[in-house]
């Protein structure tokens, strides 16, 4: 059966917030990666936001690519962590079972046509190439890494069962960066619960003359990058651009490698339903 991806992200008012989601889903689309050994039409890659962009929700890109005679689905949800609610909200509307049964039926089942299988993929987490592009980031910031920490925000969950996913993608995703930067230590921070400025203080306390960088993790540039982790660390002492993982072409990457993996998993079972 055909198959077909739809890419799902949050959503946002902002006009430019969106286009750089649907440009690296574009580029996704038309990199030719997954077209036929006869250089024919590629398997169709759709953009779709949870909330918000009314005409692109997620209902939307399931009856276009339903439209286009997809049978073989793969949702790939555009998500900084696994620890996301409104990923574990995405994957029960279309029948997985809730991470947190306090979050239980958050969304209504989405309206998935007969014959449609369905596989739904991961979040980001700890990837490394996330990593090579958070180290291009600070790139400009940092001069001694050897005298320099890293503290990585993000923006959490109060909700235990998610909460721990963040932390544990966090803290291997703040060890690859250490690691591969040479830093004298990273450690993370979530906006929810309010953590970042305490934490931020605590760090500075326990190694005084270091400096300290404070690495953004979200997707793209918005109120988050701009004005919460400049407010919550208002009177600090630290380093920091705002620089989102957008935009970038490692996202574009990211996104790739992820249908490749399906695909590939979707040929080894000869086109039988993948598990979620």
């Amino acid at each position: 059966m055909k198959p077909g991806v739809l890419v799902i992200s949050h959503g946002s008012r902002e006009a430019g917030w969106i286009k750089l989601v649907d440009d690296a889903v574009a580029a996704v689309a038309a990199s030719g990666i997954f077209r036929g050994e006869d250089g024919g039409a590629g398997i169709p890659v759709v953009s779709s936001f949870l909330e918000i962009v009314e005409g692109r929700l997620i209902q939307d890109g399931l009856d276009r690519l339903a439209a286009e005679g997809v049978g073989e689905l793969y949702v790939l949800p555009l998500f900084v962590s696994s620890g996301s609610t409104h990923a574990d909200d995405i994957a029960q509307a279309f029948g997985a079972p809730p991470v947190s049964a306090a979050r239980a039926g958050e969304l209504a089942l989405f309206r998935v046509p007969a014959g449609v299988r369905v596989h739904i993929g991961q979040p980001i987490d700890d990837d490394g190439d996330i990593a090579e592009l958070l180290l291009g980031n600070i790139a400009p910031l940092t001069a001694d890494p050897a005298r320099e920490r890293l503290l990585l925000v993000a923006h959490g969950s109060r909700e235990a069962a998610f909460h721990g996913r963040w932390r544990d993608g966090m803290t291997r995703l703040a060890g690859r960066l250490r690691a591969m930067g040479g830093f004298a230590g990273a450690d993370i921070a979530m906006l929810l619960p309010d953590q970042a400025s305490c934490k931020l203080r605590a760090l500075q306390r326990r190694h005084p003359g270091e400096a300290f960088i404070v690495v953004p993790l979200f997707l793209s540039d918005g109120y988050f990058t701009r004005t919460v982790i400049p407010k919550r660390l208002e009177g600090l002492d630290y380093r920091y651009n705002g620089s989102a993982l957008l935009p970038n072409p490692r996202i574009a990457g990211w996104m790739e490698r992820q249908i490749r993996k399906w695909l590939s998993a979707l040929d080894a079972d000869g086109g039988g339903r993948l598990g979620s």
